[in-house]
């Protein structure tokens, strides 16, 4: 069977659902194929359930560091609890109600695998083996994620570690665990498991949270070990053993043997496009894949293949691999198949409505540790990497008044970095309790590129901890 849509979607993720929502709305017509469950990873295996995960025990934290709110929690968590309410917001691992979405605005679901076979032709192989032949009009997004990377590591895939997936979606919190990472999922999880029981081990090679302003690290590592975790910088796995009794045992390369009953491998990500037909059009399964600001995929040349009628958008083309930012580019896919279909302006520039110009210069992230993490832009080491002349200011957030009255003992501090030839921030960065929601108005600081001159009539409210932001352009002007 065969059957024509204006555009075919190869993978039904928030990033896909988004695409196909604009594609819709402006007048196309749109199939999106799936092989698990519509709402992809971050509906199921990340965003939401770990979330969930974290919630209950920042929210007795919370509590119990401020005094009144202190004498009434008589109790500890209730593991139970938790790991139903991450049930829950994973809707039991049941995509029935995304499905249905998918109806009610008019994009047709195929389930199965999709694979591209010929420029503009997508076949779906479904699970009882029958096959369906989806032709596109105009173009062909591939919105198909990533996965967990799990390295070459001697014994590791066959012990059977697990990867963010089996973390999130545990039934169990194992008494011991270990963690092969420093990073964001690494961290989370380490704070999530810990606060449930677990007794934890993290063996990160590159540090914690390298990647952010370095004083992020330091809190974050600080913290977990408050919290008892045994946090292991520079240490790496030479070799990892499933024994016989079900428990894990790494080996490090110095030699020295950490056992644990259960292992999480979380050091970063891999682009699913191992199987969906790449090599018909010329690239390379199992590849990343580069395109440019309207996410038309480019070959070696930086040119769109053929006339331009593959995109992908969200984690499977590398520029940030966030949810919120594959949604965003997302919005500029759809809209700009639109536009090129119907012969409109093609908004392509820097800050084009077509062009996902925040990949590269404004992208906001909430690491959601003990303390939470919230960054957006540039950090003060990339902004140099980048050429530019900065200046860093920093502040303590818990010497700010809101700080006090939120928490006692509000531990915190902020970072602006000033590109100072155009006297605008690039770079922004908290870490503090509950600094989660503050992060955007530096967002709207950086795409705006609101001159610092013009920020200080931005009066922030007192006693809220966004006062921050005065001390900060105060700091500046000295």
């Amino acid at each position: 069977m065969t059957t024509t849509y204006d555009v075919v979607i190869i993978g039904a993720g928030p990033v896909g659902e988004n695409v196909a929502d604009r594609l819709v709305q402006g007048g196309l017509t749109a199939a999106i194929v799936e092989r698990e469950l519509v709402g992809g990873e971050c509906s199921y295996w990340a965003c939401m359930p770990t979330k969930a995960l974290l919630r209950s025990a920042a929210a007795l934290r919370a509590a119990r560091q401020v005094p009144g709110a202190r004498e009434a929690v008589t109790g500890d968590l209730d593991v139970a609890a938790v790991l139903g309410r991450r049930d829950s917001f994973a809707s039991n691992w049941q995509d029935d109600g995304q499905a249905s979405w998918l109806e009610s605005v008019g994009v047709p679901l195929y389930r199965g695998h999709g694979r591209i076979s010929s420029e503009r032709v997508v076949e779906v192989t479904a699970g009882d083996g029958t096959t369906t032949t989806l032709t596109a009009r105009h173009a062909v997004v591939v919105s198909t994620g990533s996965g967990a990377l799990v390295p070459d590591i001697e014994g590791l895939r066959a012990a059977a570690p697990w990867t963010s997936r089996e973390a999130v979606a545990a039934k169990e919190v194992p008494g011991r665990l270990a963690i092969i990472g420093g990073g964001v999922v690494a961290s989370e999880m380490a704070t999530a498991f810990s606060d449930l029981g677990s007794s934890v081990t993290m063996l990160a090679r590159d540090g914690v949270l390298h990647l952010a302003e370095p004083f992020v690290g330091e809190r974050v590592a600080d913290s977990l070990r408050d919290k008892g975790v045994s946090v292991r910088i520079g240490a790496e796995a030479g070799s990892v053993k499933r024994n016989d009794d079900g428990t894990v045992s790494i080996t490090l390369v110095d030699g020295e043997q950490i056992d644990a009953d259960e292992l999480l491998v979380a050091i970063g990500r891999t682009p699913n496009t191992q199987d969906i037909g790449l090599e018909a059009v010329g690239l390379t399964p199992g590849s990343w894949l580069t395109v440019d600001d309207t996410m038309q995929v480019v070959g070696p040349d930086a040119v769109p293949l053929g006339d331009g009628w593959l995109y992908a958008a969200g984690d499977v083309n590398r520029r940030a691999l966030l949810t919120h930012q594959g949604k965003y580019q997302a919005r500029a896919v759809g809209d700009v198949i639109v536009a090129r279909v119907k012969g409109e302006p093609v908004e392509d520039d820097r800050w084009g409505r077509h062009a996902a110009t925040a990949d590269e210069r404004a992208v906001p992230q909430v690491v959601f540790t003990d303390p939470e993490v919230a960054s957006v832009g540039l950090t003060a080491a990339a902004a140099e990497a980048a050429g530019l002349r900065i200046r860093a200011v920093d502040y303590d957030l818990g010497a700010i008044a809101g700080s006090s009255l939120h928490a006692e003992g509000y531990q915190g501090h902020a970072r602006m970095v000033v590109d100072e030839d155009r006297k605008v921030i690039v770079g922004f960065t908290l870490v503090g309790p509950d600094v989660a929601e503050m992060v955007h108005a530096a967002t709207i600081a950086i795409v705006g590129e609101v001159p610092l001159n013009r920020l200080w009539h931005a009066v922030p409210a007192f006693p809220t901890v966004s006062e921050v932001w005065l001390r900060l352009l105060e700091a500046y002007g000295r």
